[in-house]
């Protein structure tokens, strides 16, 4: 069973008591998963159609509880759909008129009665914002596996897609649109937003299943971050410790060690030794251990001393070239 199917399930079995909640969810039913069969002269009946069966169930029970309404209902098996049966309520006319008024989707006038398409019920109450949230998950949502990542959403024409944005506003709910073959689908992206929606809606199961899986990632990003700090600095540090073991052997063959100063010759030789170690390993390599601030001071001063030296071989050597090629040249003034 998908995760989505789970949540659908434990919503199943949150049931409203409320009169203005039982007409929140037949509100948010009515535009989910339902149609209007227009039969002439003004008459229509609205027909509810779903592949849940339990969705029935509680479509056909909120009809008779408050509105007193019995549906026909029907099975029917859908060849678009591989074959899958449908569940199908049929509410009589003269009772869809009844239910159409009930959720102001009609307007009686002295002409007849006026269809305004879309339930404007008034949504001031949050146990009504959560009846109608809930239905409109059970009749057209769909939720990602939290392993997976982070996305709600719920399928609706442009102007319910309006209207389910208008109600997640009021509950601190953020959402979005994008338009799916004829259908708008509102999503939710961010997981804070799901979790609040599905506290919204009454799943608290699911809630504490996403909330664990949110923590363990959120470990595991944490796990995988330090460790590649770690990573990054071993390498940092073998290849700074490589490199001043290298400047300290060719201070050696080119001076000796000898020639420093006693604690800078004492932490060449170890740094010489073990250019893997770190400055805390170093600095308990010594007759008198360091902490790494001292260690850190006595490499910085070595590895001046070594630079000063090279630079000062260096313009020797310039000197020492520059006077071979002055007295090549003054051979050469002679034997003319």
């Amino acid at each position: 069973m998908s995760f989505s199917s789970q949540v659908k399930e434990e919503l199943i079995r949150v049931q409203p008591e409320k009169p203005c909640c039982m007409l929140a969810e037949l509100s948010a039913f009515t535009q989910t998963c339902a149609s209007l069969r227009l039969a002439g002269r003004g008459r229509v009946r609205v027909v509810y159609e779903t592949e849940n069966a339990a969705v029935a169930k509680r479509i056909f029970l909120l009809l008779k509880r408050r509105m007193e309404i019995t549906p026909q209902l029907e099975f029917n098996r859908h060849k678009r759909l591989g074959g899958r049966r449908l569940s199908i309520l049929t509410v009589p006319e003269a009772e869809s008129r009844k239910l159409l008024i009930a959720l102001r989707m009609v307007q009686e006038s002295d002409s007849g009665p006026v269809y305004k398409g879309l339930p404007r019920t008034a949504m001031t109450r949050r146990c009504c914002r959560a009846a109608f949230v809930r239905a409109s998950f059970l009749g057209g949502g769909s939720l990602t596996n939290p392993d997976s990542g982070y996305r709600l959403e719920f399928t609706a024409t442009e102007a319910q897609a309006e209207a389910l944005m208008k109600m997640l506003e009021k509950s601190a709910i953020k959402s979005k649109t994008v338009q799916r073959r004829e259908e708008q689908v509102v999503y939710l992206r961010r997981g804070d937003d799901v979790v609040n929606c599905l506290a919204l809606m009454g799943a608290h199961r699911a809630l504490m299943d996403m909330e664990n899986t949110r923590i363990g990632r959120d470990a595991r990003n944490q796990a995988n971050r330090a460790r590649n700090c770690d990573e990054a600095n071993l390498k940092k540090q073998l290849s700074v410790g490589g490199e001043q073991a290298r400047a300290i052997e060719m201070y050696e063959a080119a001076q000796g060690l000898n020639a420093l100063p006693g604690n800078l010759r004492e932490i060449a030789r170890a740094r010489k030794t073990h250019p893997e170690a770190s400055l805390e390993e170093l600095g308990q390599m010594l007759e008198k251990p360091l902490g790494k601030s001292g260690v850190h001071h006595r490499l910085q001063r070595l590895m001046a001393l070594i630079r000063e030296d090279q630079i000062q071989g260096g313009e020797h050597k310039d000197d020492q070239e520059s006077a071979e090629s002055d007295g090549h040249h003054a051979h050469e003034q002679e034997t003319k």
